[in-house]
């Protein structure tokens, strides 16, 4: 049986049309189908493509789909992807930050428990958070603070 040529990639686009997502698949005019849900494109545009090319199901090339959203909600979807970007680095800088504050708070001598009510955490996450990563030849669990003093 035939099979597409190795290396090759078809490219799928779905667009909502009434109550089904229209597939298309613009270098090979013709061939379309349509799916209820996103996750039955990938399926219901291999088969489309298997039954243009005379080829089985299981031989379509890797197929990479591009989902064309209503006009009506584009700009809302690219307001809430930058969006959640920035809500990702703004945690990412925030974690960072608490983590220079705890280390900061227990080099001064604090106590994990206080260190941890002033930036808002156990002071059991606070000690996983100011331990250093586990090696090979590191058992850990010992604190390096500099106080000997483990938690309370």
């Amino acid at each position: 049986m035939n099979t597409d040529e190795p290396g090759r990639q078809h490219h799928v686009e779905a667009r909502r049309s009434g109550g089904w997502w229209a597939i298309t698949v613009p270098e090979q005019p013709g061939v379309f189908s349509q799916a209820r849900r996103l996750d039955q494109v990938e399926a219901m545009a291999r088969d489309a493509i298997a039954v243009a090319r005379g080829i089985d199901p299981e031989d379509v090339a890797p197929i990479v789909i591009e989902v064309v959203p209503p006009d009506s909600v584009k700009g809302m979807l690219d307001e809430l992807k930058a969006s959640l970007d920035a809500a990702e680095s703004a945690t990412a800088h925030a974690v960072a930050t608490r983590r220079r504050v705890a280390r900061m708070l227990h080099d001064m001598g604090m106590p994990m428990r206080d260190v941890g009510v002033l930036i808002g955490m156990s002071h059991q996450r606070v000690s996983q958070i100011l331990s250093p990563p586990r090696s090979g030849g590191d058992v850990g669990g010992a604190d390096r603070g500099g106080t000997g003093r483990t938690g309370a």
